[in-house]
C-alpha cells in the first residue's frame, strides 16, 4: 500500500464509486436527472462525507439536492453493506457549480474568438 494516500482519500474514493452506482441503481424518483458525482471530501474523523455533484439539467440543481439529501440515510446505509470501515460517514449533498462556470468561461472564450478581428497576413512578393 502506498504511504502518500490518506485513509480519508480511500475512503472517499470508495464512497464516490459506490455512491455513484447507488444513485444510478437505486434511486427511481423521476424528479432526478442525470447526476454525476464530481468529488467526496471526508472529514478527518470519518463522521461526514460531502459529496460534490452535478445534475442535468442543471436547472433543477436545489431541487435535486433537496431529494439526494432526503434519500441519504437510505444511501448511507446501503453504503454500510457494501464499505468494510467501521464508522460510514453522514452524507452531505452539494451541488457543484464548476461545470457551469466552466462552460460560461468556454463560451466567452469562443464568442471573443469569432468575434476577433483575424491578423493580417504579411505579403510576400515572389
Amino acid at each position: 500500500m502506498d504511504v502518500h494516500f490518506k485513509r480519508t482519500d480511500r475512503v472517499a474514493e470508495q464512497i464516490q464509486k459506490s455512491l455513484a452506482m447507488l444513485i444510478q441503481k437505486s434511486l427511481k424518483d423521476p424528479r432526478l436527472g442525470m447526476i454525476t458525482v464530481n468529488e467526496v471530501r471526508v472529514t478527518k474523523d470519518l463522521a461526514y462525507a460531502d459529496i460534490y455533484f452535478s445534475v442535468f439539467p442543471d436547472e433543477h440543481a436545489r431541487q435535486t439536492e433537496q431529494l439526494l439529501a432526503n434519500a441519504s440515510s437510505f444511501l448511507r446505509k446501503q453504503l454500510a453493506l457494501e464499505m468494510s470501515t467501521r464508522i460510514t460517514p453522514k452524507l452531505r449533498f452539494r451541488f457543484d457549480p464548476s461545470l457551469l462556470e466552466g462552460e460560461k468561461i468556454n463560451r466567452a472564450l469562443r464568442t471573443d474568438r469569432l468575434n476577433r478581428p483575424l491578423p493580417e497576413e504579411d505579403q510576400f512578393e515572389v
